[in-house]
């Protein structure tokens, strides 16, 4: 990577003062002009970062093509999902050598049956640059797949429907939805969910027969709050299609006999502010996971059809100080409840009469597991996934009678020198700067010295209760190999300790996340993983928005850091409402037209806190259609910190001007944006091979 000594000049954003002002704060905006998409001129800034970039970079295009190709080699290319059964139908997704994307395919009734394609993503991708399929739902009597496809990486989805019998896609065409929908059982009745164009906010929940025109569809319920988001989804037993009003503190839900689709939907019990529930229905009554009576942790309650108002709750499991309840399976005969505690993921079978209760036994520190496809309601099989950061992930069939499991697939890794004992895996805890005591999950070559010698990437993230959980990763293994350290900081912010964990990184507690971030990074220096000159850091989205915030508290800390789509404008973006997301977030970030909070987020802004000094070697990524943070916020972020940042550490722009906030939608393609990075990090450490 060539260095900016060899004086290729960066683009220079041009200064263009725009004043904000806010209560009695006002703050010059420079680069406000990037914003707009439809100017010439800001296209051909980003172009200029783009080709800045490529220059910077060419000395190093062979090597992360050698690290594409060192990644690629060891997946298998030639692959197939665990298949699951549904409805007289075996489902499996196919993935082909030198291909991008999946084929959905189903075998009726016998797994020895004839494939039937329902799609190949392969054909449909073609002459799209983003392309991503998802959501597919058959319809009751098998005959109908209803699909949702998204080309811009927008998030935009259309919805299509096609004719499983002749092969036909019909010419139903539903634009501007979020992608989710639901069937009613007479099979003909699709209900979904608009997405506003603009906001990107889910705001109405619509009803269409197939064979009418989408204009035509009649609009079941509008969720005119705009902090709220709404969905529509069916119970697993299928007697329900069930919609949810949700916003970060609070939920609502609605329900229909899904037998009667022209019925007016019952509502489940009134929203109120800080009351949050999920509900599942289960013969007689609908289980309800709920933070009611202040039970932070959550708690699962029962209520009969007839009577869902909270008034008429029943107690199943109660709430745990130490326990966080995070989701349930019902089947038949067993309650199946996915619990997190000090940290760790845990799996309770429990019979439904009480006779039996008991947890899937995981002997590890650094693990994530998960119940996955479990659609069929009749079965004493559960099926759930296992990884670590050194054992690849397994689908696994667990009989809950006999207590036998089956692993019914584990990800290959083809290459004849990868054996997971030649990894190390370990949880250490740091303590932040008020006494909490924060875990870190590490992995790393065998044989490795705790030396102060090694090269270290820390990820982090820390919002909106998103756990990251340990996970194994094939590309990973090109790090380790090369001696780095790779370790994930649990900081407050995700739900990693429960709830209050996710409680104290957040609104006015936000500046933990960062302390803590700060605290692991100087703990595994002070436990001689790494030193200050071969430390690292990595976060993405609302993890980009804690590089920010890092770096500028204390940039000596780190020799490199990768900011992915990075939400670096906090403030300016929670005060503009026509921003897509943004109304939403107002009890993740607080509102700042509340001036207190408005205070405390100018506080931590990452862009709004650049100064003039030595920043850490940068890599910044965007996309020009991202939905979720708006390229303009690491465009802006880069433009400013170029004019004040001090010294020669490089700063790198790459905008994909094809997608959005995900990145290329390919398998393969993906990789090659992991090449790009991870060749960033090899160069700083002048490994080239």
């Amino acid at each position: 990577m060539k260095h900016p000594l060899k004086k290729i000049l960066p683009p220079s954003a041009k200064k263009i003062p725009k004043e904000l002002k806010k209560f009695d704060s006002k703050r010059v905006d420079n680069y406000f002009w990037l914003k707009n998409r439809d100017d010439p001129k800001v296209i051909e800034y980003l172009e200029k970062e783009n080709d800045y970039f490529k220059k910077m970079t060419s000395d190093t295009e062979d090597f992360q093509e050698t690290i594409y190709n060192e990644i690629k080699k060891k997946i298998k290319e030639d692959d197939q999902s665990v298949p699951y059964f549904l409805n007289g139908y075996w489902y499996l997704t196919k993935y082909q050598k030198n291909k991008n994307y999946p084929i959905y395919l189903r075998r009726k009734s016998d797994l020895n049956s004839k494939d039937q394609i329902l799609f190949d993503c392969n054909l449909l991708a073609e002459g799209y640059e983003y392309f991503n399929l998802s959501n597919i739902k058959i319809s009751p009597n098998n005959k109908f797949a209803a699909y949702s496809v998204d080309t811009l990486s927008r998030r935009l989805y259309t919805i299509r429907i096609k004719n499983l019998h002749t092969g036909e896609v019909l010419n139903d065409q539903i634009i501007n939805t979020s992608g989710g929908f639901a069937w009613a059982n007479d099979n003909k009745t699709l209900f979904y969910t608009n997405r506003d164009s603009d906001t990107l906010r889910n705001d109405k929940i619509l009803r269409h027969e197939i064979g009418t025109k989408s204009k035509d569809d009649k609009i079941v319920f509008h969720e005119k709050d705009n902090t709220f988001y709404t969905s529509v989804s069916k119970s697993k037993s299928n007697k329900f299609i069930i919609i949810s009003s949700h916003s970060t503190l609070t939920s609502e839900f609605q329900f229909l006999d899904a037998n009667k689709p022209l019925d007016n939907f019952r509502l489940f019990n009134q929203r109120k502010r800080g009351l949050e529930y999920s509900i599942n229905h289960y013969e007689k009554f609908f289980y309800i996971i709920t933070n009611i009576d202040n039970a932070k942790n959550y708690k699962l309650m029962k209520t009969p059809i007839g009577g869902t108002e909270y008034e008429n709750w029943i107690n199943v499991i109660d709430h745990r100080k130490d326990v966080l309840i995070e989701g349930i399976d019902i089947f038949k005969n067993y309650l199946v409840i996915s619990e997190r505690a000090n940290g760790l993921n845990r799996i309770n079978v429990r019979k439904w009469d009480d006779s039996e209760s008991y947890y899937l036994d995981f002997k590890s520190e650094t693990f994530s597991s998960y119940t996955t496809t479990n659609v069929d309601f009749d079965t004493s099989i559960l099926r759930y996934g296992f990884n670590s950061l050194t054992q690849p992930p397994s689908i696994i069939d667990f009989n809950m009678s006999s207590k036998k499991k089956t692993i019914r697939k584990q990800q290959q890794v083809l290459d004849d020198n990868f054996k997971n004992k030649n990894y190390i895996s370990e949880r250490i805890w740091s303590q932040s700067e008020d006494g909490t005591k924060i875990p870190i999950s590490l992995v790393y070559k065998k044989g490795l010295i705790k030396n102060n010698k090694n090269p270290l990437l820390l990820y982090g993230y820390g919002s909106y209760g998103n756990t990251i959980d340990p996970y194994f990763s094939v590309s990973r293994l090109s790090l380790l190999d090369r001696g780095f350290v790779f370790a994930i900081a649990h900081v407050r912010g995700s739900e990693y300790m429960g709830r209050k964990w996710y409680d104290e990184g957040k609104l006015l507690k936000k500046t933990n996340t960062f302390k803590d971030f700060i605290t692991c990074t100087k703990h595994l220096i002070s436990e001689g993983y790494t030193n200050t000159n071969q430390t690292y850091a990595y976060g993405g989205s609302a993890g980009g928005l804690l590089m920010g915030s890092v770096i500028n508290l204390e940039p000596e800390l780190y020799n490199g850091v990768i900011a992915a789509v990075p939400f670096v404008d906090v403030l300016t973006t929670m005060l503009d409402e026509t921003i897509p997301l943004t109304t939403g977030e107002y009890d993740e970030w607080g509102n700042p037209n509340n001036e207190e909070f408005y205070n405390y987020i100018l506080s931590y802004s990452p862009y709004d806190n650049v100064k003039k000094m030595k920043y850490p070697n940068l890599l910044v990524t965007t996309g020009l259609y991202d939905s979720q943070v708006q390229y303009w916020e690491p465009a802006k972020w880069v433009a400013k910190l170029r004019e004040l940042k001090v010294g020669e550490n490089l700063l790198l722009l790459k905008t994909n001007m094809d997608s959005g906030h995900g990145g290329a939608s390919g398998r393969f393609d993906a990789l090659k944006e992991v090449a790009r990075e991870y060749v960033f990090l090899f160069s700083l450490e002048n490994i080239h091979n």
